[in-house]
C-alpha cells in the first residue's frame, strides 16, 4: 500500500464518512418546513427534475448510478470518440456557414479561425454557378468545403469536383461532404428524391476521393420541428441505416457505406443533454455498424449545429451566450465538427461583426480555455454517464419504432414521425407558455425600449415537410401585436401597477408583474395615479397579508377610477372586484393574449 506523505491538507479525512440514507434525512427536513411530508427514497424523488423522453435529472449522484463502461476514446462503442486522440491536435473543426456568395466574408472567416466551410447552395443562396466565385481565393487543399445543395446536390457535387480539378487540387487532398442527404430533404420539404444520384456520388468519392465524404446524415429538421434529443437520435439512426441499405445494394461494402456517412446534430444551451446526446449517438451507431457486421467502421463522424430553435430575434445579444454554452457543449461531447450560428442567425444574413464573435466562439474555448486539451472531459461523471445511458435506449427505443413502420422513409411519408415531433412540441410549448422553461429576454427579463436589430434578408429556408419551431414564437406574436399598436398610437399597450403598503411587502411581486407584461409587449406603469397613467388595466401588488386587508378596497377604487380590468400578483384568491391573477406557473401567453384582445391591441 502506497503511504502519502502528509501535507497539511486533511480536507475531510478528521469527519466520518456519510450515508445516503443520512442525506436522505437532511433532505427530508428541508421539505418539510415547506410542507412536504416525504421520506427516504421519496424525499429524494421530491427534488428530481423530470426532462424529455421519460428521462429525469436526479439531485444526488453516486457510484450506485450504475452505466456501461463507455471504453476508451477511438475504441468500440466509441462513446468517449471516434479517435484516439480526439480534438487534442488543433481543437474541433471550426465550422463557419454561408448562405450568399460573398468570397470576402468567406476569406475573411478563413484567415481568422475558421478551418471548414459549409455553403447553401440554391438559387436563393449560393448558385451552383457561383461557387467558383464564392471559393475564390480558398486553398481548398487546406480547408474542407461541405455542401448544403438539397435537390441540386449531384450538379453542386459535379461543380465542386470541377473546381478542385481546375485548381490543381489533387483527388487525396479533396476533403469535405458534398452533402447528399435526400431523407433529410424529404423531411424538409416534403419532395422525395431518387437515391441514385446519391449513390453514384458515394461510389464516386470512395473510388477516387479518399478525404471526401458523399452524404450528410442531418437530424437538425427533426430538432427544428420540436423533436426532442431522443427523437433526433432515432430519426439520425433511422436515417443512417435507409442509407446503408440503399449504399450496399449499390455494391459498396457496409464499411465503405458507414464512411461516407456524416451526422449533424443540434446542440443547446443544455449542456449537459448535449453532451449525452453526443456521446450517445456514437454508442448507437457503434450498436448499428456491430450488428451489420462491421464492428470497426462504428466511429461516427459528428457535426454540431448550435440550435436554431433556442435563438431568439428579441435580445438577440444574449443568443452569443446561449451559443458558447452550446458550443462548450459540443466540444465537452467530442463532436468533430462545430458550427455557431451568429446571434443574428434568426434576424436574416449576418454582418460582420455576428460572423467574427461566432467563430471566436470556438476559439477561446479551444485556445484559451483550452477545452479539446483533455479528451471526452465530462467522461467518469456519474451524471453524464448515466444520463447517457439512459438518452441512448430512449433513442434506441424511437428508432424502432421508425424501424417497425417500415423505416425513415415510410414514417415521413405516412405522418407518423410528425406527429410524434409534434406531440412533444406541444408538451414543451406549455411549458414555454407558462415560463417553466424561461426565454431570457424573451418571456424573462424582456426590454421593451430595445432598439431592432435589422439585418438583409436570408434565403428562404426549404418548406413544405416538417414545421420549423421556435422557442420565442408564442411571446414573439405578442411582442409584434404590440409593436404594430406602438407604430399605429405612437404608445405601447398599458397596464398600471399599483403598489400596496411598504417596498418590502410589494416590490417582490411588482417585480414580477412587470416582468410578466412586458414580455407581452405591455408597458407596466408604476408612477402617480391610474387616471394619469394610460392604462387600461391594472394589477395588484403586495403580499397576502395586505391583500386581505386592502385588495377590495382598492381593486373597487381602480374599476371606479375607469379601470376595466384588475389583476393580482398572486395565487388565485377570493377578493370582491379582481379579475384574474398573475402567478408563477401561470399560462403567461394565455393572459398576455387575453390582456392585449382586452386593450384592442390587434
Amino acid at each position: 500500500m502506497t503511504v502519502l506523505p502528509d501535507d497539511g491538507l486533511s480536507l475531510a479525512a478528521e469527519f466520518p464518512d456519510t450515508t445516503r440514507e443520512q442525506w436522505q434525512r437532511l433532505v427530508e427536513g428541508v421539505l418539510s418546513k415547506s410542507g412536504k411530508e416525504v421520506s427516504g427514497a421519496a424525499a429524494e424523488d421530491a427534488l428530481s427534475t423530470v426532462l424529455e423522453d421519460g428521462l429525469g435529472t436526479r439531485p444526488l449522484y453516486t457510484a450506485r448510478e450504475t452505466a456501461p463502461d463507455p471504453g476508451l476514446p477511438g475504441f468500440a462503442p466509441f462513446v468517449r470518440g471516434g479517435r484516439a486522440e480526439g480534438n487534442t491536435v488543433g481543437g474541433w473543426d471550426v465550422r463557419q456557414r454561408h448562405a450568399s456568395a460573398d468570397g470576402s466574408a468567406v476569406l475573411t472567416d478563413l484567415e481568422n479561425g475558421v478551418t471548414s466551410l459549409w455553403l447553401v447552395v440554391g438559387r436563393d443562396a449560393v448558385p451552383v454557378s457561383s461557387l467558383d466565385k464564392a471559393l475564390d481565393g480558398v486553398y481548398l487543399d487546406l480547408a474542407p468545403v461541405v455542401l448544403d445543395a438539397g435537390r441540386e446536390v449531384e450538379s453542386a457535387a459535379g461543380e465542386l469536383l470541377r473546381i478542385y480539378a481546375e485548381r490543381g487540387v489533387g483527388a487525396e487532398a479533396a476533403r469535405g461532404n458534398l452533402g447528399a442527404d435526400p431523407l433529410g430533404h424529404e423531411a424538409r420539404t416534403g419532395e422525395a428524391l431518387e437515391f441514385a444520384p446519391t449513390a453514384r456520388l458515394a461510389r464516386r468519392c470512395a473510388e477516387g476521393y479518399p478525404g471526401l465524404r458523399a452524404l450528410t446524415v442531418d437530424a437538425l429538421p427533426y430538432h427544428e420541428a420540436g423533436g426532442s434529443a431522443a427523437q433526433e437520435l432515432g430519426c439520425s439512426l433511422a436515417t443512417g441505416v435507409a442509407c446503408l441499405r440503399e449504399l450496399t445494394e449499390a455494391g459498396l461494402s457496409v464499411g465503405q457505406a458507414c464512411a461516407q456517412l456524416e451526422f449533424r446534430y443540434a446542440a443547446t444551451a443544455d449542456q449537459f443533454l448535449t453532451i449525452a446526446k453526443l456521446r450517445a449517438a456514437r454508442r448507437l451507431w457503434a450498436r448499428v455498424a456491430q450488428a451489420c457486421g462491421a464492428p470497426e467502421a462504428g466511429a461516427q463522424r459528428q457535426h454540431a449545429v448550435t440550435s436554431p430553435v433556442m435563438m431568439t430575434r428579441r435580445d438577440p445579444w444574449v443568443n452569443m451566450l446561449r451559443t458558447t454554452i452550446a458550443t462548450l457543449a459540443a466540444g465537452a461531447g467530442g463532436a468533430d465538427s462545430v458550427t455557431v450560428l451568429p446571434f443574428d442567425d434568426a434576424l436574416g444574413l449576418p454582418d460582420a461583426f455576428a460572423r467574427r464573435i461566432a467563430r471566436n466562439t470556438s476559439t477561446i474555448l479551444i485556445e484559451e480555455s483550452h477545452l479539446s486539451r483533455v479528451i471526452d472531459p465530462a467522461g467518469g461523471s456519474w451524471y453524464v454517464e448515466r444520463l447517457t445511458d439512459e438518452l441512448a435506449h430512449a433513442g434506441w427505443e424511437f428508432f424502432q419504432g421508425i424501424e417497425q413502420a417500415g423505416g425513415q422513409a415510410a414514417a415521413l411519408r405516412s405522418g407518423a414521425i410528425r406527429e410524434r415531433l409534434a406531440e412533444t412540441w406541444s408538451v414543451r410549448s406549455a411549458k414555454l407558455a407558462k415560463r417553466r422553461e424561461p426565454v431570457t429576454g424573451v418571456s424573462e427579463f424582456p426590454h421593451l425600449a430595445e432598439k431592432p436589430v435589422v439585418r438583409a434578408p436570408a434565403p428562404a429556408p426549404p418548406s413544405g415537410g416538417l414545421p420549423r419551431v421556435r422557442r420565442d414564437e408564442a411571446f414573439e406574436a405578442l411582442r409584434a401585436r404590440s409593436d404594430a399598436h406602438l407604430a399605429a398610437t405612437g404608445a405601447r399597450p398599458r397596464v398600471y401597477l399599483a403598489a400596496l403598503g411598504p417596498a418590502a411587502a410589494h416590490t417582490a411581486r411588482l417585480t414580477f408583474a412587470a416582468n410578466l407584461f412586458q414580455a407581452g409587449g405591455i408597458e407596466p406603469v408604476t408612477e402617480g395615479g391610474f387616471e394619469e397613467s394610460g392604462a387600461r388595466e391594472a394589477c395588484l401588488c403586495s403580499s397576502d397579508a395586505l391583500y386581505g386587508e386592502q385588495a377590495e378596497s382598492v381593486a373597487a377604487q381602480l374599476k371606479a377610477a375607469g379601470a376595466s380590468h384588475v389583476f393580482l400578483a398572486g395565487r388565485p384568491g377570493q377578493y370582491t372586484g379582481v379579475d384574474s391573477h398573475v402567478f408563477a406557473g401561470c399560462d403567461a401567453v394565455a393572459v398576455l393574449s387575453a390582456a392585449l384582445d382586452r386593450m384592442g391591441v390587434s
